[in-house]
Protein backbone atom coordinates (compact mmCIF):
# COMPACT_ATOMS: atom_id res chain seq x y z
CA UNK A 1 0.00 0.00 0.00
CA UNK A 2 1.10 3.71 -0.57
CA UNK A 3 1.81 5.64 2.96
CA UNK A 4 1.90 9.08 3.26
CA UNK A 5 4.81 10.30 6.19
CA UNK A 6 5.09 13.38 6.70
CA UNK A 7 8.89 15.16 8.32
CA UNK A 8 10.54 12.56 6.37
CA UNK A 9 13.65 13.44 6.99
CA UNK A 10 12.98 14.01 10.77
CA UNK A 11 13.61 11.63 13.41
CA UNK A 12 10.01 10.02 13.70
CA UNK A 13 9.55 10.54 10.07
CA UNK A 14 12.58 8.43 8.87
CA UNK A 15 11.97 5.56 11.45
CA UNK A 16 8.68 5.12 10.33
CA UNK A 17 9.36 5.57 6.57
CA UNK A 18 12.33 2.86 7.20
CA UNK A 19 9.86 0.76 9.23
CA UNK A 20 7.04 0.67 6.19
CA UNK A 21 9.40 0.24 3.67
CA UNK A 22 10.63 -2.78 5.06
CA UNK A 23 7.09 -4.70 5.84
CA UNK A 24 6.86 -3.50 2.33
CA UNK A 25 4.76 -0.59 1.47
CA UNK A 26 5.30 2.55 -1.02
CA UNK A 27 5.96 5.39 0.95
CA UNK A 28 5.68 9.18 0.33
CA UNK A 29 7.91 11.06 1.79
CA UNK A 30 7.68 14.75 2.39
CA UNK A 31 9.61 16.93 4.12
CA UNK A 32 11.04 20.56 3.47
CA UNK A 33 14.40 19.32 4.34
CA UNK A 34 16.29 16.76 2.21
CA UNK A 35 16.84 13.06 3.41
CA UNK A 36 17.31 9.46 2.47
CA UNK A 37 13.86 8.88 2.91
CA UNK A 38 12.17 11.94 1.28
CA UNK A 39 11.02 11.96 -2.22
CA UNK A 40 8.97 15.09 -2.32
CA UNK A 41 10.80 18.44 -1.11
CA UNK A 42 8.25 21.09 0.02
CA UNK A 43 5.89 22.20 2.89
CA UNK A 44 2.75 20.87 4.06
CA UNK A 45 1.57 24.53 3.48
CA UNK A 46 2.02 23.95 -0.13
CA UNK A 47 -1.70 22.77 -0.87
CA UNK A 48 -0.91 21.93 -4.66
CA UNK A 49 2.07 19.98 -3.32
CA UNK A 50 0.21 17.97 -0.84
CA UNK A 51 -2.47 17.54 -3.08
CA UNK A 52 -0.15 15.95 -5.36
CA UNK A 53 1.44 13.80 -2.42
CA UNK A 54 -2.06 12.57 -1.69
CA UNK A 55 -2.78 10.62 -4.86
CA UNK A 56 -3.59 6.61 -4.51
CA UNK A 57 -2.38 7.16 -0.56
CA UNK A 58 -4.08 4.81 1.55
CA UNK A 59 -2.74 6.22 5.39
CA UNK A 60 -1.28 9.18 6.25
CA UNK A 61 1.38 9.30 9.28
CA UNK A 62 1.66 12.90 10.21
CA UNK A 63 4.33 13.84 12.70
CA UNK A 64 5.84 17.17 10.40
CA UNK A 65 5.86 19.59 13.10
CA UNK A 66 7.55 23.07 14.73
CA UNK A 67 8.86 21.75 18.04
CA UNK A 68 9.21 23.18 21.15
CA UNK A 69 13.02 23.76 20.53
CA UNK A 70 11.61 25.96 17.72
CA UNK A 71 9.92 28.68 19.76
CA UNK A 72 12.44 30.66 19.97
CA UNK A 73 14.01 30.72 16.68
CA UNK A 74 10.19 30.85 14.81
CA UNK A 75 7.66 33.46 14.49
CA UNK A 76 4.10 32.27 16.35
CA UNK A 77 2.24 32.74 13.10
CA UNK A 78 5.09 30.13 11.83
CA UNK A 79 3.82 27.80 14.18
CA UNK A 80 -0.21 28.49 13.25
CA UNK A 81 0.97 28.19 9.43
CA UNK A 82 2.77 24.87 9.68
CA UNK A 83 1.30 22.88 12.70
CA UNK A 84 -2.65 24.01 12.01
CA UNK A 85 -3.10 25.88 8.29
CA UNK A 86 -0.20 22.73 7.08
CA UNK A 87 -2.41 19.91 9.40
CA UNK A 88 -5.95 21.39 7.81
CA UNK A 89 -4.09 21.12 4.30
CA UNK A 90 -3.41 17.23 5.10
CA UNK A 91 -7.05 16.36 6.40
CA UNK A 92 -8.93 18.33 3.94
CA UNK A 93 -7.30 16.67 0.86
CA UNK A 94 -6.99 13.24 2.88
CA UNK A 95 -11.04 13.46 2.93
CA UNK A 96 -10.67 14.14 -0.63
CA UNK A 97 -8.74 11.79 -1.73
CA UNK A 98 -10.22 8.95 0.20
CA UNK A 99 -7.64 8.24 2.59
CA UNK A 100 -8.52 4.75 5.17
CA UNK A 101 -6.75 5.98 7.88
CA UNK A 102 -5.01 9.38 9.40
CA UNK A 103 -2.38 9.35 12.30
CA UNK A 104 -1.46 12.59 14.06
CA UNK A 105 1.84 13.34 15.89
CA UNK A 106 0.93 14.82 19.01
CA UNK A 107 3.19 15.45 21.99
CA UNK A 108 2.63 15.30 25.98
CA UNK A 109 3.38 18.79 26.03
CA UNK A 110 0.05 19.54 25.53
CA UNK A 111 -0.46 19.22 28.67
CA UNK A 112 2.07 22.15 29.47
CA UNK A 113 1.19 23.22 33.16
CA UNK A 114 -0.87 20.46 34.35
CA UNK A 115 2.18 18.63 34.48
CA UNK A 116 3.85 20.65 37.56
CA UNK A 117 1.65 20.33 40.47
CA UNK A 118 2.78 22.45 43.66
CA UNK A 119 5.88 21.69 45.36
CA UNK A 120 4.05 19.98 48.21
CA UNK A 121 1.73 17.89 46.02
CA UNK A 122 2.06 14.70 45.19
CA UNK A 123 3.42 14.00 41.40
CA UNK A 124 0.82 14.11 38.84
CA UNK A 125 -0.56 11.25 37.39
CA UNK A 126 -1.10 12.19 33.48
CA UNK A 127 -3.78 9.98 31.54
CA UNK A 128 -6.12 11.13 28.64
CA UNK A 129 -8.27 12.52 30.74
CA UNK A 130 -6.33 15.22 32.44
CA UNK A 131 -7.28 18.69 30.51
CA UNK A 132 -4.74 20.62 28.81
CA UNK A 133 -3.48 23.72 30.09
CA UNK A 134 -0.82 25.30 27.05
CA UNK A 135 1.87 27.19 28.25
CA UNK A 136 3.37 28.15 24.65
CA UNK A 137 2.29 28.30 21.15
CA UNK A 138 4.06 24.32 20.44
CA UNK A 139 1.45 23.66 22.70
CA UNK A 140 -1.36 25.47 22.10
CA UNK A 141 -1.33 24.93 18.09
CA UNK A 142 -0.63 21.06 18.60
CA UNK A 143 -3.62 20.81 20.87
CA UNK A 144 -5.56 22.68 18.42
CA UNK A 145 -4.68 20.52 15.41
CA UNK A 146 -5.90 17.51 17.95
CA UNK A 147 -9.18 18.84 17.46
CA UNK A 148 -9.11 19.37 14.07
CA UNK A 149 -8.35 15.84 13.65
CA UNK A 150 -11.65 15.34 15.86
CA UNK A 151 -13.49 17.78 13.77
CA UNK A 152 -12.57 15.74 10.56
CA UNK A 153 -13.37 12.71 12.29
CA UNK A 154 -16.66 13.45 13.39
CA UNK A 155 -17.76 15.82 10.35
CA UNK A 156 -16.17 14.22 7.46
CA UNK A 157 -15.85 10.47 8.80
CA UNK A 158 -12.16 10.22 8.24
CA UNK A 159 -10.69 7.59 10.58
CA UNK A 160 -8.30 9.80 12.27
CA UNK A 161 -6.02 8.95 15.90
CA UNK A 162 -3.86 11.21 17.62
CA UNK A 163 -0.74 9.66 19.79
CA UNK A 164 0.39 12.39 22.38
CA UNK A 165 4.10 10.69 22.49
CA UNK A 166 6.66 11.69 25.65
CA UNK A 167 10.39 12.27 25.10
CA UNK A 168 12.23 10.00 22.24
CA UNK A 169 14.62 12.61 20.81
CA UNK A 170 18.41 11.90 21.40
CA UNK A 171 19.43 15.65 21.80
CA UNK A 172 20.88 16.47 24.99
CA UNK A 173 18.42 18.43 27.63
CA UNK A 174 18.21 21.59 26.93
CA UNK A 175 18.41 22.76 30.81
CA UNK A 176 21.87 23.46 31.82
CA UNK A 177 21.55 22.61 35.37
CA UNK A 178 20.36 19.18 34.69
CA UNK A 179 22.98 18.70 32.07
CA UNK A 180 25.09 19.42 34.57
CA UNK A 181 23.97 16.90 37.28
CA UNK A 182 23.76 13.87 35.24
CA UNK A 183 25.39 12.46 32.28
CA UNK A 184 23.24 11.93 29.06
CA UNK A 185 22.57 8.29 28.95
CA UNK A 186 21.75 8.37 32.82
CA UNK A 187 19.26 11.05 32.34
CA UNK A 188 17.78 9.78 29.97
CA UNK A 189 17.63 6.15 31.75
CA UNK A 190 15.58 7.89 34.70
CA UNK A 191 12.98 9.51 32.68
CA UNK A 192 12.13 6.03 31.22
CA UNK A 193 10.40 6.03 34.91
CA UNK A 194 7.62 8.57 33.83
CA UNK A 195 8.45 10.76 30.62
CA UNK A 196 10.69 8.79 27.82
CA UNK A 197 9.82 6.10 25.17
CA UNK A 198 11.95 4.38 22.72
CA UNK A 199 11.18 4.98 18.79
CA UNK A 200 10.76 1.73 18.47
CA UNK A 201 7.77 1.52 20.89
CA UNK A 202 6.99 5.08 18.94
CA UNK A 203 6.88 3.81 15.61
CA UNK A 204 4.66 0.28 16.50
CA UNK A 205 1.93 2.41 18.17
CA UNK A 206 1.61 4.26 14.50
CA UNK A 207 1.09 1.22 13.15
CA UNK A 208 -1.45 -0.07 15.29
CA UNK A 209 -3.38 3.57 15.62
CA UNK A 210 -3.29 3.10 11.83
CA UNK A 211 -4.56 -0.13 11.61
CA UNK A 212 -6.71 0.31 14.22
CA UNK A 213 -8.35 3.60 12.84
CA UNK A 214 -11.21 2.65 11.12
CA UNK A 215 -12.59 0.27 13.63
CA UNK A 216 -11.83 2.14 17.12
CA UNK A 217 -13.17 5.77 15.46
CA UNK A 218 -11.47 8.88 17.03
CA UNK A 219 -9.10 8.65 19.56
CA UNK A 220 -6.02 10.29 21.96
CA UNK A 221 -3.57 7.98 23.40
CA UNK A 222 -0.60 8.85 25.03
CA UNK A 223 2.69 7.31 24.05
CA UNK A 224 5.36 6.66 27.02
CA UNK A 225 7.60 3.76 28.16
CA UNK A 226 5.16 1.97 30.33
CA UNK A 227 5.70 2.56 33.94
CA UNK A 228 6.58 0.63 36.99
CA UNK A 229 4.92 3.20 39.26
CA UNK A 230 1.01 3.55 41.20
CA UNK A 231 -1.17 5.95 42.12
CA UNK A 232 -0.09 5.48 45.03
CA UNK A 233 3.38 5.81 45.04
CA UNK A 234 2.48 9.47 43.62
CA UNK A 235 3.38 11.27 47.27
CA UNK A 236 6.60 9.14 47.49
CA UNK A 237 8.24 10.14 43.86
CA UNK A 238 7.72 13.92 44.95
CA UNK A 239 9.98 13.59 47.45
CA UNK A 240 12.13 10.86 47.51
CA UNK A 241 12.17 9.32 43.81
CA UNK A 242 14.85 6.96 44.40
CA UNK A 243 12.70 4.80 47.50
CA UNK A 244 9.94 4.09 45.49
CA UNK A 245 11.95 3.29 42.42
CA UNK A 246 14.00 0.63 44.65
CA UNK A 247 10.71 -0.69 45.70
CA UNK A 248 9.58 -1.13 42.13
CA UNK A 249 12.54 -2.22 40.25
CA UNK A 250 14.76 -4.04 42.99
CA UNK A 251 18.41 -3.97 42.35
CA UNK A 252 18.70 -1.21 39.99
CA UNK A 253 21.28 0.96 42.37
CA UNK A 254 23.30 -1.67 42.23
CA UNK A 255 23.53 -1.31 38.47
CA UNK A 256 23.46 2.66 38.78
CA UNK A 257 26.64 2.50 41.15
CA UNK A 258 28.66 0.37 39.32
CA UNK A 259 28.44 3.42 36.38
CA UNK A 260 28.45 5.95 38.92
CA UNK A 261 24.66 7.10 38.06
CA UNK A 262 22.31 8.80 40.38
CA UNK A 263 18.33 8.92 40.48
CA UNK A 264 16.81 11.85 40.16
CA UNK A 265 15.59 13.09 43.47
CA UNK A 266 12.04 13.81 42.81
CA UNK A 267 9.52 13.39 40.04
CA UNK A 268 6.50 16.03 39.28
CA UNK A 269 4.48 13.51 37.02
CA UNK A 270 4.14 10.39 35.62
CA UNK A 271 2.62 9.67 32.01
CA UNK A 272 0.48 6.20 31.88
CA UNK A 273 -0.07 4.54 28.67
CA UNK A 274 -3.17 1.93 30.04
CA UNK A 275 -5.53 3.38 27.73
CA UNK A 276 -2.57 2.84 24.22
CA UNK A 277 -2.09 -1.12 25.36
CA UNK A 278 -5.84 -2.03 26.13
CA UNK A 279 -7.38 -0.08 23.23
CA UNK A 280 -4.69 -0.51 20.81
CA UNK A 281 -3.38 -3.67 22.11
CA UNK A 282 0.32 -2.07 22.07
CA UNK A 283 2.75 -3.78 23.99
CA UNK A 284 5.70 -1.61 24.52
CA UNK A 285 9.26 -3.46 24.46
CA UNK A 286 11.41 -0.51 26.18
CA UNK A 287 10.82 0.39 30.24
CA UNK A 288 12.99 0.88 33.06
CA UNK A 289 12.88 -2.19 34.14
CA UNK A 290 14.41 -3.54 30.58
CA UNK A 291 16.88 -0.81 30.43
CA UNK A 292 18.46 -2.24 33.82
CA UNK A 293 18.20 -5.34 32.35
CA UNK A 294 20.26 -4.37 29.30
CA UNK A 295 22.96 -2.59 31.66
CA UNK A 296 23.26 -5.45 33.03
CA UNK A 297 24.30 -6.93 30.13
CA UNK A 298 26.51 -4.30 28.82
CA UNK A 299 24.36 -3.74 26.75
CA UNK A 300 23.23 -0.26 25.17
CA UNK A 301 19.45 0.88 26.38
CA UNK A 302 18.39 2.25 23.10
CA UNK A 303 16.69 0.02 20.79
CA UNK A 304 18.16 -1.28 17.30
CA UNK A 305 16.36 1.52 15.83
CA UNK A 306 16.81 4.15 17.90
CA UNK A 307 21.00 3.69 17.05
CA UNK A 308 20.03 3.63 13.57
CA UNK A 309 18.26 6.81 13.22
CA UNK A 310 20.75 8.66 15.65
CA UNK A 311 20.97 12.50 15.99
CA UNK A 312 18.95 14.90 13.86
CA UNK A 313 18.76 17.97 16.12
CA UNK A 314 16.55 20.69 15.19
CA UNK A 315 18.33 23.76 13.74
CA UNK A 316 21.00 24.10 10.88
CA UNK A 317 23.05 25.90 13.33
CA UNK A 318 25.08 25.46 16.86
CA UNK A 319 24.43 27.20 20.38
CA UNK A 320 26.67 27.93 22.66
CA UNK A 321 24.14 27.11 25.60
CA UNK A 322 22.76 23.83 25.09
CA UNK A 323 21.17 21.82 21.87
CA UNK A 324 18.18 24.82 21.07
CA UNK A 325 17.90 28.48 22.55
CA UNK A 326 15.36 27.99 25.25
CA UNK A 327 12.82 30.86 24.89
CA UNK A 328 12.48 32.96 28.05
Amino acid sequence: MRMLVTGSSGHLGEALARSLLDLGHEVIGLDVVEGAYTNRLGSICDRALVRRCMAGVSTVFHPATLHKPHVATHSRQDFLDVNLSGTLNLLEEAVTAGVDAFVYTSTTSVFGDALTPPITAPAAWITEDVAPVPKNIYGVTKAAAEDLCQLFARNQGLATMVLRTSRFFPEEDDDRSVRARYTDDNLKANEYLHRRVDIEDVVSAHLLAARRAPSLGFRRYIISATTPFLPEDLAGLRAHAPLVVGRRVPGYDAIYAQRGWTMTQGIDRVYVNQRARDELGWTPRHDFAALIARLAAGEDIRSPLARLIGSKGYHGETFSDGPYPVDA
